[in-house]
């Protein structure tokens, strides 16, 4: 493993993982698989635990695991304030309290105000008195370091950038992100400043691995180094030194495994006009083909009226880069037969999903272009029916 400094000249593993998707069963984290792939990265190296209020089940997991096995002194956990349910001064001693209980610690090492959009959001904040209460829990140690968490444009980056003593922040970036949201311009504004920089996202959910295009795969397939798509999404970004750690929301052993070894052979700035080259055609052939930005987050869930939303658009999307057929059949079978109703026609328009989403999706307008393609008049008769079938 290597390791990239934070803002005080402490190691910080260039892979952290990232504690989003963890396997399940049914709704449950599937606690043994979990604890078993944290346990090998912390045995090859991994220092930096990322996880959030809202990432159900997380916060728990990682403190009884980091309980669990001493391990709390050797890695560094990062959390986030859920800024979006502040309403009053109190929340914030409310909400933080409750994750050092889940976390089973009294300290956080990186605590990040979460999912900001627009400088706005930080100056919400400031009414509450956000920054005396920061102070205040960095002097008595509670709080080691402090950041926040970014999915808006890059001018609303920079302000936020310039509005606060950062100790670090984290952004979506990948190399088909590179200028959007933050990107790149950010990325060196912050880098300019002094500022880590902790990238989510590396792989859009998975998928810049799992959904690439026919053209792209085959593109990927010709590289003469041999890298697999995540490892060239990887190494694309460990290639700039102004990246700090790259998360991974890793979820089998084999991931962790191959992941720490890319981790520890990466060479910063070792790109050549040949794998830029690669890099920029892998996009263009992505960009014709997939349908809509989702990463697959689940930010825009519980959808009130049980649309399931992810599911929609990966399988829409799967339509164009695995074909009509295919990502129709996988709607039938991963959603269509569900009990409960989860179809786009559901929606009353109550836009809770889009005030969530990190991409800015119109997830009211596309969730019904999907539907519409998804499930055509043939497959909806036939769905309905044999869903009266199979749960009746």
């Amino acid at each position: 493993m290597q390791y990239r400094k934070d803002r005080y000249g402490n190691d910080i593993s260039i892979l952290g993982f990232g504690c989003m998707r963890f396997s399940r069963k049914g709704v449950a984290i599937d606690y043994e698989k979990a604890e078993a792939e944290m346990l090998r990265a912390v045995e090859l190296g991994v220092n930096y635990f990322d996880t959030a209020y809202i990432y159900q089940g997380s916060e728990e997991l990682v403190g009884e695991v980091m309980t669990r096995n001493n391990l709390r002194n050797q890695v560094r956990i990062a959390t986030k304030l859920p800024q979006y349910l502040v309403k009053t001064r109190s929340a914030l001693d409310r909400f933080f309290d409750e994750e050092l209980r889940r976390l089973q610690t009294d300290y956080i090492d990186f605590y990040l105000m979460h999912m900001f959009t627009d400088v706005a959001q930080w100056q919400n904040l400031q009414q509450f008195g956000i920054e005396e209460w920061l102070q205040e829990k960095k002097a008595s140690g509670a709080i080691r370091q402090v950041g926040f968490s970014y999915h808006g444009g890059t001018d609303g980056f920079v302000k936020i950038l310039d509005s606060y003593d950062w100790d670090m922040c984290q952004i979506q970036y990948n190399y088909l992100d590179e200028h959007t949201q933050a990107g790149r311009a950010g990325l060196m504004a912050a880098a300019e400043k002094g500022i880590p920089v902790v990238i989510m996202e590396p792989l859009r959910g998975g998928k810049l691995v799992n959904l690439l295009p026919k053209e792209a795969r085959d593109l990927v397939a010709t590289n003469p180094h041999g890298w697999s798509a995540a490892e060239l999404a990887f190494r694309w970004l460990w290639n700039q030194p102004q990246v700090t750690c790259v998360l991974s929301g890793m979820n089998s052993l084999d991931m962790v495994e191959e992941n720490c070894r890319v981790a520890g052979v990466v060479v910063a700035d070792s790109f050549t006009e040949e794998d830029f080259s690669l890099v920029a055609d892998i996009c263009e052939a992505i960009k014709r083909r997939v349908r809509v930005g989702c990463t697959g987050c689940g930010y825009c869930m519980p959808c009130p009226k049980g649309v399931d939303i992810p599911a929609l658009f990966r399988c829409w999307n799967e339509m164009y880069t695995e074909g009509k057929n295919y990502g129709r059949r996988e709607y039938w079978q991963t959603v269509s037969l569900r009990r409960e109703k989860p179809f786009a026609r559901q929606c009353v328009k109550c836009g809770a999903c889009e005030s969530h989403c990190p991409q800015k999706l119109p997830i009211r307008e596309l969730i019904h272009i999907a539907d519409r393609e998804l499930r055509p008049l043939p497959w909806r008769i036939a769905g309905d029916i044999a869903r009266n079938f199979s749960v009746g």
